[in-house]
């Protein structure tokens, strides 16, 4: 391809990422605190291009120094004198439009957030953490699915005994039917996201769907299991009610490496 397909690429490719970063679209891709990463590498890459362009209209305003000097190249390469004007034209190889298809799949393609699939064949990613907050105030009190697991794991429920509890996440269901409330922890982007669950008990809707997201308020119970896939621990809620709720903006929980 040629220096204004270059260019046009270029151009796109950061119009693309700004559009993702200024939009809740990164968010499919990587963590809110990679937001001003993101829009800086559009704008570089925007820049990029705006130069090719000037450097290319640049060089076309000197089209017979450039011509010669592309001539006396050639010339001495091929053994040519002086006074032969032949030059060879290389053609750029086509499969370098191939370049074009991650723009494409970046701009037509909004991937889903990981799921239920993701996460029952994958090992919860559940870590003990350096220390623990403050619970919020409130009753109930609203925790990610990451704070309630390792506090009823590594901390033995010490602050959520007598507390209602209120945790938003996705449903999945093991081979066996059993529910989990799930949400997928990411260190960097959607690539390294992995699962953390907690099994539900007590006032389970009785008709569960995977992937669906439900709004959970219950209290903490001892029991505990092990995850089939990685044998790590994984607590139980004991659940009072569930509520449907919407995919959230943010589908990703980036509380266990903060």
């Amino acid at each position: 391809m040629n220096r204004q397909a270059q260019a046009a690429v270029l151009f796109l490719t950061g119009a693309a990422l700004l559009h993702a970063g200024v939009t809740d679209l990164y968010l499919r891709y990587v963590k809110a605190g990679l937001q001003p990463l993101l829009l800086a590498s559009g704008a570089v890459l925007i820049a990029t291009a705006l130069a090719t362009v000037w450097y290319e209209w640049r060089d076309r305003k000197t089209p017979a120094t450039a011509a010669a000097a592309v001539a006396g190249a050639h010339g001495d390469e091929l053994g040519h004198g002086d006074g032969d004007d032949h030059v060879h034209v290389h053609r750029e190889p086509r499969i370098s439009w191939l370049l074009v298809l991650p723009l494409l799949a970046l701009i037509l393609v909004a991937p889903p957030a990981l799921g239920s699939y993701s996460a029952m064949r994958t090992g919860t990613a559940l870590q003990q953490p350096y220390g623990y907050n403050a619970l919020p105030t409130g009753n109930p009190v609203s925790l990610t699915v990451v704070d309630y697991a390792t506090r009823a794991v590594y901390d033995h429920g010490r602050h959520l005994t007598d507390r209602r509890i209120k945790i938003t996440g996705f449903v999945a269901l093991d081979h066996s039917g059993a529910p989990y409330l799930v949400r997928m922890a990411l260190n960097c982007c959607a690539a390294d996201a992995q699962p953390v669950k907690i099994a539900l008990t007590g006032k389970i809707p009785p008709v569960l769907q995977p992937d669906k997201w439900l709004e959970v308020t219950g209290t903490y119970t001892t029991k505990q299991t092990k995850d089939p896939v990685n044998n790590g621990p994984i607590p139980f809620l004991q659940v009072t009610s569930a509520t449907p709720v919407p995919v959230p903006k943010d589908p990703y929980d980036e509380s266990w490496n903060n």
